[in-house]
């Protein structure tokens, strides 16, 4: 009797083993299931306007090939293997789904939006089931003095991958899908009309322009929200002065970039526009780069001569390659910028753009590189590179008491007096 129930027994358990790993198999199917539908729907079903499914080829491909691979040899996989998928599936269904969580708040679902919602839930449900895979099929056979440091090491190791891969992977996912999705109030101090105008890539690019007084005029960028104070002092001035959402932000077509990869195309329309109107002397624009808008302005500047002058403010670097070439870096910074850089390329289907200590020594243009005593840790070396590099006239302004892009507010005053100066310089020939 007990020499065939023990196998009889022995089977059963096997049985029931597996049927929980087919019913947790295609519980993950499923959810990896959706999250490949949401990455298919955003990179090629439904791009966003001005671009196409080609714009996004790789940016599909690659996390779409990884989901089809999980899906397929999940069932084969030992258990911490297994679980391991579950918990960076639900990473990746949580990531993807913040884009429609962001646009779904500011300005109702539509489009994609609806596959990303459909990854909340397979979020949690990955999550529940990498939880229980782990505690299931946990492994209780070795030794006491062994098990304990293993599970601090497999923890470790995790949170290790965490800050220097996963962390990095997701900023640049948001960066690269989630912008301001609304035109913010207009305070500009001034009568503007609303103005619309094409990149060399085809997209349209919505914004507004001031009327100049004086014949020259001036870009605030990026965008319509951050730039209004530079815009409405340059105004009280005379300057005309363009605001308009880049791409992919407010009102704007294409993919957004808060990194401002190809960013720079947008100023070069920007210039092409300005050079039509009737009010401004072609020879005579310039323009105010906040941040990764002042990284552009320098890229434009490098590219083209149509800028005449330009004020950087808060500019440091896009990239693993400017990390590098501002100083080099601590090893953890150039591992976790690097993991950035490299998933930007992957979500934008781009190369990184040239470190811009490269490009400072090809701007013609007048340039002034302002910078918070207490901004961002790489400001002051990168303002400083760049000031040493600068071939054309420069002037460098390190702004007391301001933190990142708060020059105008740490000093109104003498912000003012030192802009309007440069641009009354560089631009109208004025002493």
């Amino acid at each position: 009797m007990t020499a065939i129930a023990t196998p009889l027994l022995h089977r059963s358990g096997l049985s029931a083993a597996a049927a929980v790993v087919r019913t947790e198999a295609a519980l993950v199917r499923s959810a990896l299931g959706v999250v490949a539908l949401h990455v298919a729907d955003d990179s090629w079903l439904q791009p966003n306007p001005g671009t196409t499914a080609g714009d996004h080829l790789l940016g599909g491909l690659v996390p779409v090939l990884l989901l089809v691979a999980a899906i397929v040899f999940y069932p084969r996989l030992r258990a911490g293997v297994r679980a391991t998928i579950a918990l960076t599936g639900a990473f990746f269904a949580g990531l993807v789904s913040t884009e429609a969580i962001h646009y779904t708040r500011a300005v109702g679902p539509s489009g994609d939006d609806f596959t990303g919602l459909l990854c909340i839930p397979a979020c949690l449900l990955l999550v529940g089931v990498g939880i229980r895979t782990l505690w299931t099929f946990r492994r209780r056979d070795d030794s006491r003095w062994w098990r304990y440091p293993r599970r601090l090491l497999v923890a470790g190791t995790a949170a290790v991958i965490t800050g220097f891969v996963l962390f990095p992977i997701s900023i640049a996912y948001v960066v690269t899908h989630a912008l301001r999705a609304h035109v913010p109030a207009a305070n500009l101090g001034a009568p503007y009309e609303n103005v619309e105008f094409r990149t060399s890539d085809g997209l349209l690019l919505k914004g507004w322009y001031i009327r100049s007084e004086n014949g020259a005029a001036v870009i605030s960028f990026p965008g319509r929200a951050g730039s209004q104070s530079r815009a409405k002092m340059l105004a009280d001035h005379g300057y005309g002065v363009l605001l308009f959402d880049r791409r992919g932000e407010g009102e704007s077509e294409g993919d957004p970039n808060l990194l401002g990869w190809q960013g720079e195309r947008d100023i070069h329309a920007a210039v092409a526009y300005l050079q039509t109107r009737p009010d401004v002397d072609p020879e005579r624009i310039g323009g105010v780069g906040l941040s990764v808008g002042g990284e552009m302005m320098i890229e434009a500047a490098a590219e083209s001569t149509a800028l005449k002058a330009i004020v950087t403010e808060g500019a440091s670097g896009r990239s693993v390659r400017d990390v590098r070439a501002n100083e080099g870096g601590s090893w953890d910074e150039l591992l976790s910028t690097g993991v950035l850089t490299a998933a930007t390329a992957l979500f934008t289907d781009n190369v990184a753009p040239a470190p811009l200590e490269s490009l400072v020594p090809k701007m013609s243009a007048a340039a002034f590189f302002i910078y918070g005593e207490n901004g961002q840790p790489a400001e002051e070396g990168a303002n400083v590179g760049f000031y040493r590099a600068t071939r054309s006239p420069r002037q460098i302004w390190e702004v007391p008491g301001s933190g990142h892009m708060k020059g105008i507010e740490a000093q109104p005053e003498e912000y003012e007096r030192r802009i309007a100066a440069f641009f009354d310089r560089t631009l109208r020939g004025r002493a």
